[in-house]
């Protein structure tokens, strides 16, 4: 490790970049934190769409080979809630930018896996590394910038996570075309170690104020779990575990939809379909500025709405209509996720590591049961199951949005943390 930070700090100083922090505000600050989100998912799904791949190499069915990404999600939500724990003594950019990094190491084991059983290893232990990413990212965005620059920041940050969920799927995807998923993996692998050094060379240093470990509400067990159990965080947990289940659902089975008849697609042709989620590169940081004058509610109902109405177009048998309404339900997604950051992070001012660890492990358990729950709808009604299975967790979205994210939902319950925390010496 030592080893490891003495090169990310020659990287820093060799681009002139100063060991203090830099202005919160300014260009590459920005440019580090979307860095960030495009780290915490580059390798997420990045088996997502060689499926028919891996089920040749390893001897198992398609669907299956799917929980590669089940084994890296379910990870996640296993150590995501004890992030804060474990990383309240790293300061934000080192444990940060070592979390990018280190995950390259599991990718390789994947790339080699010798048996689906070591490849469902690689991918679990990846998993466990990705949530330091994202969780400690919005904590420290959180932390740093007021309420309204937060919610624009994080926008801007899953906007990233957007550009690197595709750029996983399409790079491996178009590698495996050329060399074999094996060799893709390994390219994967490298884009993790070139986007750990990025982050950072850019991210500015969090200095004395990172965890606030002696006053911070995260430093009690006691103080955080009776906050993080009110209702409207609850909700909003719910909520995660909701959006990324339909999200999955629908990019597993989409690519097996699209292999067979009448489509025919290739592998290279199921990567480019990720391509959709280009458009929440854009989209997503404009709701983030929404969010920073209304709220994140209105921008939450208005892409559960979308979500919904996407999944729908799917049915059709119109590619071009088809991809409409992948671009439409993926953009929901991302922006139900700003969203949902930014509520959480204002909702539970004095536990965000805490209330942010178990959000990640709700929303990526959700994604675990979105590569399973609709297998039997999809071997009985093919895809017409899975958008059904779409259909209702978008719904759920919608209603608890509705029912839980008021504005003085927000603030009472940061009110109350207050109330609640006792600062330990």
């Amino acid at each position: 490790m030592k080893t490891v930070l003495a090169c990310l700090r020659r990287t820093r100083q060799t681009v002139g970049i100063d060991e203090q922090a830099a202005p919160m505000n300014d260009r590459t600050t920005r440019i580090a934190f979307f860095l960030c989100g495009f780290a915490a998912f580059l390798n997420l799904y990045s088996t997502q769409g060689i499926l028919h791949e891996l089920a040749g190499t390893f001897g198992v069915s398609a669907e299956r080979a799917g929980q590669g990404v089940s084994a890296t999600t379910t990870a996640v939500a296993i150590i995501a809630p004890f992030v804060g724990v474990l990383a309240a003594r790293i300061e934000r950019r080192v444990a940060i930018s070592l979390a990018a990094v280190a995950v390259a190491l599991p990718v390789v084991w994947s790339a080699h896996a010798g048996s689906f059983a070591s490849f469902l290893g690689a991918r679990f232990a990846a998993g466990l590394v990705m949530p330091f990413i994202f969780a400690l990212s919005i904590a420290y965005i959180a932390e740093r910038f007021d309420r309204g620059t937060s919610a624009e920041i994080s926008a801007l940050f899953v906007a990233g996570t957007t550009l690197g969920g595709f750029a996983g799927r399409f790079a491996t995807n178009l590698m495996t075309s050329i060399w074999g998923w094996r060799h893709a993996l390994d390219v994967v692998a490298a884009l993790c170690l070139v986007t750990g050094i990025a982050i950072y060379a850019s991210l500015p240093a969090s200095g004395g104020i990172a965890r606030h470990v002696e006053h911070d509400a995260d430093g009690g067990a006691g103080p955080s779990w009776r906050i993080v159990t009110r209702g409207p965080l609850l909700a909003s947990f719910a909520i995660g575990a909701c959006v990324l289940a339909s999200q999955v659902a629908t990019f597993t089975f989409v690519g097996l939809r699209l292999a067979g008849a009448p489509f025919g697609f290739g592998t290279v042709g199921i990567g480019a379909i990720y391509g959709v989620f280009l458009v929440a590169v854009v989209v997503t940081p404009l709701a983030g500025r929404l969010a920073r004058h209304r709220g994140p509610r209105a921008p939450g109902l208005a892409a559960a709405a979308l979500a919904i109405g996407g999944a729908l177009l799917t049915l059709s048998d119109n590619v071009p209509v088809i991809l409409a309404g992948l671009a439409l339900s993926s953009t929901a997604v991302f922006v139900e996720q700003a969203s949902a950051n930014t509520f959480i992070s204002q909702a539970a001012s004095n536990a965000r590591s805490t209330a942010i660890g178990i959000y990640l492990s709700c929303y990526y358990f959700g994604g675990s049961l979105g590569s399973i729950l609709p297998v039997p709808g999809w071997h009985r009604w093919g895809w017409a199951g899975c958008v059904a299975f779409v259909v209702a967790a978008q719904a759920i979205v919608g209603v608890l949005v509705y029912r839980f994210w008021h504005a003085d939902g927000a603030a009472g319950t940061a009110q109350a943390d207050a109330r609640s925390v006792t600062p330990m010496r």
